[in-house]
């Protein structure tokens, strides 16, 4: 990403409290970005230790992705301090509680529409509310799907409502691409591997990947140019495309 000389450019990370969110914010922050960080949980006080290591660098706004409010909060705190948002990574996602309900047994319902309206409407608002400052950037737009998501390679159950709400990601971000592709934003859909999050509460010891590996492994193909740029495509980890 060309940036210019004379400032940081300046990311935005949703979900950043712990796991793959704050990994990314950290290395980010390392390799001299000034990021905002969203804040969902500030009981975990990570984001503050990393704050006391990157002052000035870090800056930590209150958002939840499932309130329109508090979205529009966000992006207005930080148009107050920033001209621009060069990076806007929508990390931000829950797994619904573990729900493994079947088509026979009964499907929870509430559950599925609160999966869709984190994982599927809150990108959508953030990256609506954050239009007018990602306009004056360099306009990268990143999502973090799953290879879940994935029709075509669908085998097993799982969580339906995560399933579901990352299979719909990729369908909202193919709409974004058809209409800022033309105007110069780049995208990338991501799957960032089996990381050890905290997706269901306690962190996840028996995936393969910590948040720092993944994070290593994910911002390269967010930050360097493709030669495909005008194909959205489903990434892994290992920069293979995954189908839809």
């Amino acid at each position: 990403m060309d940036q210019a000389h004379d400032k940081p450019p300046v990311a935005l990370v949703t979900g950043a409290d712990r796991g793959l969110g704050l990994a990314l914010t950290a290395r980010l922050l390392g390799e001299g970005w000034r990021v905002f960080a969203g804040q969902y949980m500030p009981e975990w006080h990570e984001l503050a230790t990393l704050s006391s290591q990157f002052s000035g660098a870090l800056h930590i706004v209150p958002l939840d992705v499932s309130s329109t409010e508090s979205v529009q909060m966000a992006a207005q705190t930080i148009a107050a301090t920033a001209d621009q948002v060069d990076l806007l990574v929508n990390n931000a996602g829950i797994l619904g509680g573990g729900d493994r309900s079947r088509i026979r047994s009964g499907l929870d319902y509430a559950t599925i529409l609160r999966v869709y309206d984190v994982n599927m409407l809150g990108m959508m608002r953030v990256v609506h509310a954050f239009l007018p400052l990602t306009d004056r950037g360099t306009r990268r737009l990143v999502f973090i799907s799953s290879n879940l998501s994935s029709i075509a390679m669908m085998s097993g159950q799982g969580e339906v409502g995560y399933i579901l709400s990352k299979t719909a990601l990729n369908m909202a971000v193919k709409i974004m691409f058809n209409h800022l592709r033309p105007e110069g934003y780049t995208f990338r859909l991501y799957h960032p591997g089996w990381v050890r999050t905290y997706l269901r509460g306690q962190k996840n010891m028996a995936a393969t990947l910590e948040p720092e590996e993944a994070a290593e492994k994910a911002l390269p193909i967010f930050l360097n140019e493709r030669d495909d740029e005008d194909r959205l495509v489903l990434l892994n980890y290992d920069g293979t495309e995954w189908p839809f």
